[in-house]
């Protein structure tokens, strides 16, 4: 995250509009009032979105339509005073709140702080959330939705887990045995089977997968390519006491495909000039090599989201948007502006709170889910 701070400043003010031969994209007709620093997917079809004050909070909600492009922005509710976060651990949880949790900073100021709160969109509140006391320090931890709707979080400067019942609001530790390294920097990609991968950062080109029922962590074999970009600094103090943390590097996004292999990619490594992919088979347990980035790119600590026809939206360093669609990485030729990405109901992907990113193609039939039977009555959070 340390890294991208710094990107932010030079690609957060602008999208870059190059007349495009894949994919497209559209400037909202009304932009996010202070900017879209990341988005969530609400469960009613509305969209959260944090500003780059850190504290504000703004929904979209598609027009009658179900246009996210005609959409309305409204103020929610800020969080509570004393937090200010950004770059945190975070879900939308299977009844519809949002969680957050930690921050690398807070209030602008590197502090890992292990404050957390948790949005309620029916109520427009956000209530702190107590975290265990054992997880000193959370900053921009991984964390990954369960599908027992657990919420888990993995702590930032040691191998620590636990997980949180969404209906109680406790914690359970959960036990990390056979974890490589610390969590820092690391990203958790949910397998079909309930099981999480991580691409190790300080222990690269290491991989391992995590399982609840085990309560293991065992190998997934090297990624073969380098995907760690160097470390940015060397001692950064962290409060209370000014200790120093040191950070381990940065990686790139990794997404689960429909497939079911996971598409990992990677920061500048030592010494090069593009970035690295990487493409997990769980079946096999093995990786192979993806294609590189253009040269003078790569997704260090960038966006990236699943698209509804399977491809890989990427979005680089330098802004530029990239798909993968299993064999090939392409230049879109248009830029996300170092903006979040995330997907919509309608296939579109949010850029920021800016624009919208479509691209041709649609889903496989086999893709969609069967539904063998329903409850006569429905109700919220617990059906």
């Amino acid at each position: 995250m340390l890294s991208r701070v710094l990107r932010t400043i030079a690609f957060a003010c602008c999208l870059l509009p190059v007349a495009a031969w894949g994919g497209k994209l559209k400037p909202l007709a009304t932009v996010a009032p202070e900017g879209g620093q990341l988005a969530f997917q609400l469960t009613d079809g509305t969209v959260l979105v944090q500003s780059f004050q850190d504290q504000h909070w703004y929904k979209l909600v598609p027009d009658l339509t179900g246009s996210y492009l005609r959409g309305t922005w409204t103020r929610v509710a800020d969080l509570p005073s004393k937090y200010s976060p950004d770059a945190y651990a975070s879900a939308v949880l299977a009844d519809g709140r949002v969680v957050i949790s930690g921050g690398e900073y807070d209030f602008g100021n590197f502090a890992l702080t292990k404050q957390s709160a948790i949005y309620d969109p029916q109520a427009d509140k956000w209530t702190m959330l107590h975290l265990p006391d054992k997880m000193r320090h959370v900053g921009d931890s991984p964390s990954v939705v369960l599908p027992d709707g657990r919420y888990v979080i993995g702590t930032k400067l040691n191998k620590a887990m636990f997980a949180m019942d969404p209906a109680t609001l406790t914690w359970t530790e959960l036990n990390s045995t056979g974890k490589n390294d610390f969590h820092s920097e690391e990203g958790w990609t949910l397998l079909p089977d309930g099981r999480f991968l991580a691409v190790d950062v300080k222990d690269s080109p290491k991989a391992e997968i995590y399982s609840p029922v085990a309560q293991a962590w065992t190998s997934a074999r090297d990624t073969l390519v380098d995907l760690k970009e160097p470390p940015c600094c060397d001692c950064t103090p962290y409060p209370p006491n000014n200790r120093c943390y040191y950070p381990p590097g940065e990686i790139g996004p990794a997404i689960l495909r429909p497939d079911g292999t996971v598409f990992a990619t990677g920061g500048f490594p030592q010494g090069g000039l593009r970035g690295h992919t990487a493409i997990y088979n769980p079946a096999t347990n093995r990786w192979t090599a993806g294609p590189d980035f253009p040269s003078e790119d790569a997704a260090g600590d960038s966006f990236a989201a699943l698209l509804t026809s399977g491809n890989v939206l990427v979005e680089g360093e330098t802004g530029r948007l990239y798909e993968f669609d299993g064999t090939n990485l392409t230049y879109q030729g248009v830029g996300g502006g170092g903006n979040s990405l995330m997907i919509l109901p309608t296939g579109e992907v949010l850029v920021g709170g800016r624009a919208l990113y479509s691209s041709k193609g649609g889903y496989k039939a086999s893709w969609a889910p069967t539904i063998t039977n329903a409850p006569s009555t429905v109700s919220r959070g617990t059906t």
